[in-house]
C-alpha cells in the first residue's frame, strides 16, 4: 500500500487539520489542546476547544490506522477484502457552537486502502461535510451548499447532484423521519478515474470547509439569547446523538478498529437534552425548523 505516499496524502491530511485549527483559533481567540497519541492501532492528533466563549465543543482530529482484518462497517459492501489488511488516514472535526443561532457543523475527509485476495492494492476516498442548525437562516444554509458546489464544480456538473442526494439520504434519523439538518455533501467509494483526480476532489471539499462555515460563524455568534433558545438547542443536540450512536458509519468504524474511544465520542455534543414528547407552539421559529428537516434544493 504504497500509492498514496507517492501522492503526499498524510502530508494533505495534517496540513489540513492544522489550517482549519488555525482559523478556528482565531475566532474563538483560544488555543486548542492539542493531544497526540499512538498505539498498536495507528497514530493520530486530537485538537480541541472544550466551553470556550464561541465553541462550546470543536474537536478536528487527524488519524492514521492500520489492522490485519478490515472491520465490517468498511466491508460490508466489499466482500473481496473481507480479513484483508488495510490502512486509513483522514481528518474529521464537528463543532457545536454555544450560542444557539450558530449551526453544528460536521466535517470528514478519508483515505482507505486495502489488500484484495489477489494481494493487489486497493483504494478508496471518501468525505463531505453538513450543516445541523437550531434556528435556519436560508441565506446561511444557501451559502453553506453554493460553496459545497462550487467545492465540486470543477470535476464535472453532476457531482454535488449526487453527492447533495447522497447526504440527504445518509443524514436521515429513520426512527425521527427528520433529516439531522440540512445537509451538504457526503461521498464513499471514490477510486474514479483515477487515484489522481479521486485525492484531488477531496482536497478540495477539506480546503473550502473554511469558506462554508466561518462566515456563518461570524455573522450569528453575537445573537443575543434566551434560556428559550439554548433549552430548544439542547434539545435539537439529542437527534445529533442519536444518529451518531445508531446510524454513523464513522463511529462504528472507529469502535468496530479499537480505535482510541476518546477521541471517537469527542463529535458528541457536551451537553445534551432529551425530553418527552415536545411539541413546539406552531408557527414558533422553534416548530419552523420542522419544515427544513426534508430534503430540498438550495442552489
Amino acid at each position: 500500500m504504497q500509492i498514496h505516499r507517492n501522492f503526499k496524502t498524510k502530508e494533505y491530511f495534517t496540513s489540513l487539520q492544522k489550517n482549519i485549527v488555525s482559523s478556528l483559533e482565531e475566532i474563538e481567540c483560544q488555543k486548542f489542546l492539542y493531544d497526540p497519541w499512538n498505539n498498536d492501532k495507528g497514530e493520530g492528533l486530537s485538537c480541541l476547544i472544550e466551553n470556550g466563549k464561541v465553541f462550546e465543543r470543536a474537536a478536528v482530529l487527524f488519524s492514521n490506522m492500520k489492522g490485519d482484518k478490515l472491520p465490517p462497517t468498511a466491508s460490508e459492501k466489499k466482500p473481496d477484502l473481507h480479513d484483508a489488511k488495510w490502512e486509513a488516514m483522514g481528518v474529521s472535526l464537528v463543532i457545536h457552537p454555544k450560542n444557539p443561532y450558530v449551526p453544528t457543523t460536521h466535517m470528514n475527509v478519508r483515505l482507505f486502502m486495502a489488500k484484495n485476495h489477489h494481494g493487489n492494492d486497493v483504494f478508496w476516498f471518501g468525505g463531505g461535510m453538513d450543516l445541523t442548525p437550531y434556528y435556519v437562516f436560508e441565506e446561511d444554509a444557501k451559502h453553506f451548499h453554493t460553496i459545497c458546489y462550487q467545492s465540486l464544480k470543477p470535476f464535472g456538473s453532476n457531482f454535488y447532484k449526487n453527492y447533495k442526494n447522497w447526504c440527504d439520504k445518509y443524514f436521515f434519523i429513520k426512527h425521527r423521519n427528520e433529516a439531522r439538518g440540512i445537509g451538504g455533501i457526503f461521498f464513499d467509494d471514490l477510486n474514479e478515474p483515477d487515484f489522481a483526480t479521486s485525492f484531488n476532489i477531496v482536497k478540495s471539499v477539506g480546503d473550502n470547509f473554511v469558506n462554508a462555515y466561518l462566515p456563518i460563524v461570524k455573522k450569528r455568534n453575537n445573537i443575543e439569547y434566551s434560556e428559550k433558545e439554548r433549552e430548544f438547542q439542547l434539545y435539537r443536540r439529542s437527534r445529533y446523538v442519536e444518529f451518531n450512536l445508531i446510524y454513523d458509519r464513522g463511529t462504528s468504524f472507529g469502535l468496530q478498529s479499537e480505535g482510541r474511544t476518546e477521541s471517537i465520542l469527542l463529535s458528541m455534543p457536551p451537553t445534551v437534552k432529551w425530553q418527552y414528547n415536545y411539541n413546539p407552539s406552531k408557527e414558533t421559529p422553534e416548530f419552523l425548523l420542522n419544515k427544513y428537516l426534508h430534503p430540498r434544493e438550495w442552489l
